[in-house]
């Protein structure tokens, strides 16, 4: 028996009364947060749903999320979190791909019309047969959309006994971001997900009352697991943040002597043009900051440790290693620019494209207890990406003479310039050390003679006049000959994901 509800579980036991969940005014105990799960599980028992279903949640970071989430696991159902950036025929595709017997869908605000294309999508997706509104009123029981959570859970029982779950049944299926076709389900079991949130825990020090900035998604999981499971785990309170403004996260921090923040570098990027902006200042309370979704720029690492008195810990993962695979750990150096060794339990090698072991540059494979049971009804894909329990990740990285890993880049990222392999990350380095640019993106765009030319996006730093002229001739004087971008233009801002990737397949 091994249920990963066993992370809120134990907290509400041990300490009822601490608070879990921080969202404006309002303090929820561990003890509330684990009873509306409860009733969640109940509800989804009457309706027929248990263990080996799938159940679906389209939900921003609000107490909403953990109430269903764990209501699922307690049922021996599955989650499918999505994103909350969706569109109608997309969240259709998820509910069919997933077979999701049922969809949770916050009702949504002006700016983020869920509940609409919730409502649109589960009417596409003939085999899910229920839907909730998870209301934008808190305790609402009527909805334009449907029937809402607190209807559902009217006179529904707290008490619940979690059902028995094997340890590799499956806990979750996260929905990688498909930057190659349509979106897979990788599927994570009890134990991946567990094991994953207690190293996440016990890598990083307490603080005694431990205070976690939720601002990285939850449908995602790096927030899932680094910030609410282990949170829930270790017992910390959870400020919510439903969207992402760096001047109102400081804020936020502040006020609730936030100990722990986790963020993708955009994030911390945009956190720094606040301070240096003067739209806001440093928390004294801050203790540790870590950093994954892609690689963080050297520049940002020295400035948030210069501004804020925290070094930034880089790690590594992706939704098909629950996520984390490989951090720089406490207790030992941490290596600027670098993601660090395996966590504990997990090996890691480098390759080349016929999974033949390479010493200096290859592509990243993972083996240990983070791996996926596989992609959800996708056999051949699965085994395209899997061999003798060895993850290919698609990421392109070094190792130094102490073990530990540099990202090089995204294989598919690679840019082929007259033959010549070209890294943009390495390039956007290069250009993040010039003053007049604040944040850089570099892509290949197609050309007859070259095959493809290198063209960097860039947005510049306040009150700088810096040309494209004059930007490529420092490039061309820094880089080789055949890694400057020869095209540069200049954005008000960068097109990205939910999670805060920048997204290059727009801008190529």
């Amino acid at each position: 028996m091994l249920n990963l509800s066993v992370v809120l579980e134990d907290s509400a036991r041990e300490t009822p009364d601490r608070t879990a969940l921080v969202l404006g005014d309002l303090r929820l105990p561990y003890s509330l947060v684990n009873t509306v799960a409860n009733q969640v599980a109940n509800m989804l028992v009457s309706r027929g749903i248990g263990k080996g279903d799938k159940v679906a949640l389209a939900c921003p970071n609000l107490p909403y999320f953990p109430f269903v989430y764990f209501g699922i696991l307690k049922a021996g159902a599955t989650v499918v979190p999505l994103n909350v950036l969706l569109q109608s025929r997309e969240i259709t595709y998820h509910l069919e791909d997933s077979e999701a017997k049922a969809l949770f869908c916050f009702e949504g605000t002006p700016e983020l019309p869920l509940g609409e294309r919730g409502r649109a999508g589960f009417e596409g997706a003939a085999g899910t047969e229920h839907f909730l509104v998870l209301p934008a009123t808190p305790l609402a029981t009527e909805s334009p959309y449907g029937e809402t959570l607190w209807a559902a859970l009217d006179g529904v029982s707290g008490e619940f006994e979690t059902v028995q779950t094997a340890p590799d049944d499956t806990a979750v299926i996260l929905y990688t971001s498909g930057t190659t076709g349509r979106p897979k389900g990788a599927e994570l079991s009890h134990q991946n997900m567990l094991i994953n949130a207690m190293i996440s825990d016990e890598m990083f020090p307490r603080q005694g009352d431990d205070v976690y900035l939720a601002t990285l998604p939850l449908f995602h999981s790096f927030g899932q697991t680094v910030i609410m499971n282990a949170g829930f785990r270790r017992r910390a309170a959870l400020v919510l943040v439903p969207r992402f403004d760096p001047a109102e996260a400081l804020a936020l921090m502040a006020e609730e002597k936030v100990t722990l923040f986790a963020g993708v570098p955009t994030m911390y990027w945009a956190l720094l043009t606040a301070v240096h902006s003067g739209a806001g200042k440093a928390p004294a309370s801050l203790a540790t900051a870590i950093a994954g979704g892609s690689a963080l720029p050297v520049e940002v690492l020295k400035d948030f440790a210069a501004t804020f008195g925290v070094g930034i810990l880089e790690g590594y993962g992706l939704s098909e290693t629950s996520p984390v695979a490989s951090f720089n750990q406490v207790g030992r150096p941490a290596k600027a620019g670098s993601i660090g060794t395996p966590i504990w339990g997990v090996e890691m090698k480098l390759i080349d494209g016929d999974w033949n072991t390479v010493t200096d540059v290859g592509e990243i494979a993972i083996r240990g207890h983070n791996i996926m049971k596989g992609y959800h009804n996708r056999p051949e894909a699965t085994a395209e990406v899997m061999k003798d329990g060895w993850f290919r990740t698609g990421d392109v990285a070094r190792r130094d003479e102490d073990g530990y890993y540099y990202i090089v880049d995204r294989a598919k990222d690679m840019i082929i310039r007259g033959g010549f392999n070209v890294y943009p990350r390495e390039i956007e380095e290069v250009l993040l050390t010039h003053p007049a640019v604040s944040l850089a993106a570099v892509v290949g765009v197609a050309h007859e003679s070259h095959g493809e030319e290198i063209k960097a996006y860039v947005i510049r730093t306040p009150e700088t006049t810096t040309t494209e002229e004059e930007l490529v001739a420092w490039c061309r004087e820094t880089m080789a000959a055949y890694k400057y971008p020869r095209i540069v233009e200049f954005r008000e801002s960068l097109p990205m994901t939910a999670t805060g990737k920048i997204l290059k397949r727009e801008l190529r």
